[in-house]
């Protein structure tokens, strides 16, 4: 029983999972970040383009 007890106690893995997740949500920021200014770019070279034909 003392060792189930000790189990639940122990958070030496707790740091893993933070890790893990502040990780996923900078992966989740860079992919919006980079998403978001590939749509720009792409809309001012389609402006670029309407002006040149």
């Amino acid at each position: 029983m003392e060792r189930i007890k000790n189990f639940f106690k122990d958070e030496s893995g707790a740091s893993a999972v933070e890790y893990g997740l502040l990780v996923s949500l900078i992966a989740v920021a860079i992919i919006v970040g980079v998403r978001t200014l590939g749509q720009n770019v792409q809309a001012k070279l389609n402006e670029a383009a309407v002006a040149i034909e």
